[in-house]
């Protein structure tokens, strides 16, 4: 990246930090200046007619007024937004909709106004601007990034839904686009396989400083793309072609044959590299990569740890506390998921996370939270979000002068997430009686779904009161399942496409498993007419590991 650049990110990123440094001088002041503004700008919309916004002066008005909800309760006030009315959530009109998976197998979509574009880009900006304070040559070569398609359609009122991230990568200024490697482009080539081959291939054509992308399951694809496909991917950097069809996409073909130059030098280099080695390793193709940018907090955290194994000793930074709803923590230190938090962008209430199931839990402002401490996180933004639950369990890991650092824990409440996927209970819930309806499966006893991190799946224990062949199981019910978590679940479905999640496996269990282990509840002093059965955990219980009678698990080739 050229010298200007550089200038510019330094001049435009410095101001960026002294705000956010000021504002961690005095949060309380500045969440409720914040919150103020944002309520009396949305006075007249729907929502805040509503909810009474013309009267709301204080932080306590506020909460009083208006109640804590997550999507499904905002999603009739999206609703009217899809269908073209003005004015629902925000003064402003939302320019698009974050599309992502929601809880009840509809898609949750996030509106994005200009002021939270806005925001997004500025953050992007800051986390740049001090990276390189600590990293001064992470810009010298080529960038390495990976984002979803930017629209991927379009709402009956015209509306385009799909990735803010793509659409902010598009619009990133000429110099700065100049030094990715791989071009937004390949974000639109359907084919996942195809997809990451070509990412693979542009990306090894160049010298990369720096390699960002939320998801750790993302770069360990390429990667393993590279190895798999290494001799293709030097003959493709040496014709100057992208080393594969892409069926039914003719002029994205042409588009990116057009920014591909035959390149015999660096295809010399890659050989070279490959006949030494034995393989096209990314810690052997990028000697100058400097830092890698993704997540590292929550059950992502798992993935991140084995990035040194294909892209060397590298410094890692996380990216931040961000999702479809906007971006809320500021890292600026490397190999921790803790960040600051952006106290300018949004306001935040948490609440403690061992009151979740209280009736009337406390509520806390950012000023009011305590080191080491867990809490559920609520979210007002630019975008039309109000006391939003989010469902994310944050931690208080210090201070940044008198802001809290947090660090993503993980997905809250009846829900949990591998790579991003974001799996509810209902998604569950609503795939087995898919499965139910088709197979007529409706003997059994009991079930529970584990996300095992570390493989990369969803494992299903269940306790079954019929028999069933071992083929019918394997080969009929666990496919269609699968399936089944696709169709309700958006993310669900790009993670399985791109390969990022495995194949589910089922856990055949013991007659009495569940019964077990609600008598052993009731010994521990729980009573067993209240006993709340978990269907979905995070992690297996010894218990569960004891009862298996039998494992069906299937390998998927490719």
């Amino acid at each position: 990246m050229g010298k200007l650049v550089k200038t510019i990110i330094r001049i435009k990123g410095s101001g960026l930090a002294r705000k956010l440094d000021r504002a961690a001088e005095r949060p309380q002041d500045v969440q409720n200046d914040l919150l103020r503004r944002m309520v009396k700008a949305n006075a007249d919309t729907a929502f805040g007619k509503d909810h009474g916004f013309a009267s709301i002066r204080t932080e306590g008005d506020y909460r009083r007024q208006v109640p804590i909800r997550d999507y499904e309760g905002l999603r009739p006030y999206v609703n009217r937004i899809t269908a073209g009315e003005q004015a629902v959530l925000t003064a402003a009109a939302p320019g698009m909709l974050n599309m992502t998976s929601g809880t009840t197998g509809e898609p949750k979509y996030i509106p994005v106004t200009p002021e939270s574009m806005k925001l997004a880009s500025c953050f992007s900006l800051e986390w740049i601007y001090r990276a390189l304070q600590d990293h001064p040559g992470f810009l010298d070569g080529a960038f390495v990034g990976i984002v979803s398609r930017a629209i991927e359609g379009y709402t009956p009122s015209g509306l385009p839904y799909g990735s803010a991230s793509g659409m902010l990568y598009q619009r990133i200024p000429g110099p700065i686009r100049s030094t990715y490697a791989v071009p937004y482009a390949v974000s639109e080539i359907k084919d996942y396989d195809r997809r990451y081959f070509v990412a693979a291939r542009l990306a090894l054509a160049r010298r990369v400083s720096y390699i960002g992308t939320p998801n750790p399951s993302t770069l360990i694809r390429l990667a393993e793309t590279a190895l798999k496909n290494a001799e293709a991917i030097v003959r493709a950097v040496h014709d100057g072609t992208p080393g594969i069809d892409l069926p039914g996409q003719p002029q994205l073909a042409d588009q990116l044959s057009a920014l591909i130059k035959p390149d015999p030098d660096r295809a010399g280099i890659l050989e070279s590299i490959l006949e030494r080695t034995g393989s096209l390793l990314p810690a052997d193709c990028w000697p100058d990569l400097k830092l890698i940018g993704c997540w590292l907090g929550g059950s992502v955290g798992v993935q991140a740890r084995k990035l040194p194994e294909y892209y060397g000793d590298v410094p890692m930074r996380d990216l931040g506390f961000l999702a479809s709803e906007g971006h809320f923590t500021l890292p600026n230190q490397d190999h921790t998921a803790s960040g600051i938090l952006s106290l300018n962008g949004n306001y935040y209430e948490f609440i403690p996370e061992t009151s979740l199931d209280d009736a009337d839990p406390p509520v806390l402002s950012s000023h009011e939270l305590e080191s080491g401490v867990n809490y559920a996180v609520l979210l007002t933004t630019p975008g039309g979000l109000y006391r939003y639950d989010i469902h994310d369990i944050v931690q208080v890991t210090g201070f940044y002068r008198n802001a809290p650092l947090l660090a993503f824990i993980r997905k809250g409440r009846d829900m949990t997430s591998i790579t991003g996927e974001k799996m509810h209970v209902n998604h569950l819930l609503l795939a087995l009686e898919e499965v139910r309806r088709r197979y007529d499966v409706s003997v059994v006893e009991q079930f529970r779904v584990v996300a095992n991190v570390g493989a990369r799946r969803y494992e299903i224990y269940a306790e079954l009161k019929g028999e069933f062949s071992r083929d019918f199981l394997l080969h009929e019910v666990i496919p269609h399942l699968d399936h089944a978590l696709a169709g309700v679940n958006v993310e669900y479905a790009e993670k399985r496409g791109s390969r990022r999640l495995a194949p589910p496996c089922l856990h055949l269990m013991r007659p009495g498993w569940a019964e077990a282990e609600v008598l052993r509840a009731a010994g521990a002093g729980k009573r067993d007419i209240q006993y709340k059965w978990r269907i979905l955990s995070d992690e297996p219980a010894d218990e569960d590991a004891d009862a298996i009678l039998d494992t069906l698990e299937t390998v998927e080739v490719g």
